[in-house]
């Protein structure tokens, strides 16, 4: 185990009773929903991992440290702190030596798990290519971590707030399996589909573990990408949510907004503009991602 690395008891515990672990960010609590429905959420969300028969594994850098599974206490802490660096792969290096706090991306996320053994990580929704990305070249690292780094995400599709076919076309580029889970399309985040079809579907659960085992037994390196929709009954409707999602890009663009802020800034807004829907939205779909991603791990590692 690299030395920076800090299991938690209950992590490491079903390491050695040989149970799949699910890593989850914590952007998505410091950075990505307000207090208090950010705590409730990672709560929520670790309890249907372990329902589904897997650990679930909380990432965050503390006291120098990239600890993997946290207390409730700590939870709690990360939805409070205004003062927590949302860390990417950029930052990682000086977060943890100068042992501030931090709160891990997708991309950062992934490195942790790697480094732990861990291959198997549920979010929300994943980085992409930004709008906009032809007069100011703004790509998550998501991606890139994605290109390089053997871990599945389960997600529901990219955040609409980003340039969907330029962000699957990227993942294209770099060889990244994009599997639709009962989809053939990309899903949107707050939709169901985005209207683009991906090469890869199954409604197979045990199918799509055989595919990630073999892809990487084959010595493909980089990590895999399985699209899980919002459950139908919590999906928005296109038409609205596409209208307010312009509307917040339009004042991240008079506010000058750009880089990491622009993310929490938009969803933010969105918020606001939806009079908390889309929230609702979001905690809904990360906990759909948490079942389907146990019970993929525990496909994985039937055999």
């Amino acid at each position: 185990m690299n030395k920076y690395i800090m299991l938690s008891n209950e992590v490491k515990n079903g390491m050695e009773k040989g149970l799949p672990i699910i890593a989850l960010e914590s952007t998505i609590i410091s950075h990505g929903m307000p207090y208090p429905q950010n705590v409730a959420m990672a709560r929520e969300v670790e309890q249907i991992i372990r329902d589904n028969g897997a650990v679930p594994a909380t990432i965050a850098i503390i006291d120098g440290k990239i600890r993997v599974g946290l207390s409730d206490d700590e939870l709690e802490m990360f939805g409070i702190s205004k003062s927590i660096a949302k860390v990417s792969r950029r930052d990682l290096a000086n977060v943890v030596s100068s042992k501030t706090l931090g709160a891990t991306t997708v991309a950062t996320t992934m490195i942790a798990a790697k480094l732990a053994g861990i291959k198997f990580f549920v979010t929300g929704g994943l980085g992409g290519v930004h709008r906009g990305w032809e007069t100011h070249l703004d790509i998550s690292a998501d991606l890139e971590e994605l290109a390089n780094t053997d871990v599945t995400v389960i997600c529901a599709g990219a955040k609409s707030i980003l340039d969907l076919p330029a962000t699957l076309e990227y993942l294209e580029t770099k060889g990244v399996p994009v599997i639709g889970y009962k989809t053939k399309n990309l899903p949107a985040f707050f939709t169901r589909d985005s209207g683009l079809p991906l090469a890869l579907s199954s409604d197979d659960i045990s199918h799509i573990a055989n595919m990630i085992k073999t892809k990487w037994e084959l010595k493909l390196q980089g990590g895999v990408v399985v699209a899980n929709p919002i459950p139908e009954a919590d999906a928005l409707a296109p038409e609205y949510i596409d209208s307010i999602i312009e509307n917040a890009v339009k004042e991240a663009e008079e506010q000058n907004i750009i880089g990491k802020d622009i993310t929490p800034f938009l969803l933010g807004k969105i918020v606001e503009l939806t009079g908390g829907k889309s929230l609702e939205a979001n905690i809904k779909l990360v906990k759909h991602n948490a079942k389907v991603g146990a019970q993929l791990a525990v496909e994985f590692f039937k055999n």
